[in-house]
C-alpha cells in the first residue's frame, strides 16, 4: 500500500468493512434492492424489513465493493434502524453535498471514520450505495 492508501484504509475502516457480517443477507426480507457505483463498479444488495410506521426495523447487506464501500454500508446499517424514507433521503443528499465539497460532515453516526475518502472521488459512488438503495426502496407515503 502507498502512504495515501494507508491513510484511507485505516484499521477502523477495515474493521467496519468486516463488520458487514453482522448484517447477513436474508432472502425473506420483504424489501430488496441494489445500487451500483457508475464510477468503480461496486455494488450493494440491500434487504430491509419495516415496522408498522414504515421505518427501517432490520437491515441485511451483501456487498461487492472496496473496503470504503463496505465500511460505508456498515455505517449505514449501524444507524438506519428507526429511520424512514425522508431521513434516509436527507442523509443521502447531505452526503452527496459533502462529497461534492460541502464543508459540513453529515450528521450520521460513524461517518467520520470514512471522511478521508472524500479526497478520493473514485470512492464517492461506493460511499453512497446503501443510502441510495434504501432511498429507492422505501415508501414515501
Amino acid at each position: 500500500m502507498t502512504a495515501s492508501t494507508t491513510a484511507l484504509y485505516t484499521p477502523e475502516v477495515l474493521a467496519l468493512a468486516t463488520g458487514l457480517a453482522a448484517y447477513p443477507w436474508d432472502e425473506s426480507l420483504p424489501l430488496q434492492g441494489e445500487a451500483r457505483s457508475q464510477g468503480c463498479g461496486s455494488t450493494i444488495a440491500l434487504g430491509l424489513d419495516l415496522d408498522a410506521a414504515g421505518r427501517i426495523a432490520r437491515v441485511a447487506l451483501r456487498a461487492q465493493a472496496c473496503a470504503i464501500g463496505q465500511a460505508a454500508a456498515a455505517i449505514f446499517a449501524g444507524a438506519a434502524a428507526g429511520l424512514g424514507a425522508q431521513e434516509i433521503g436527507a442523509a443521502d443528499d447531505a452526503i452527496a453535498a459533502w462529497l461534492a465539497g460541502g464543508s459540513a460532515l453529515p450528521d450520521w453516526p460513524g461517518l467520520a471514520a470514512i471522511a478521508p475518502a472524500r479526497d478520493y472521488p473514485a470512492r464517492h459512488g461506493a460511499i453512497r450505495l446503501a443510502w441510495r438503495a434504501a432511498h429507492d426502496m422505501l415508501p414515501t407515503n
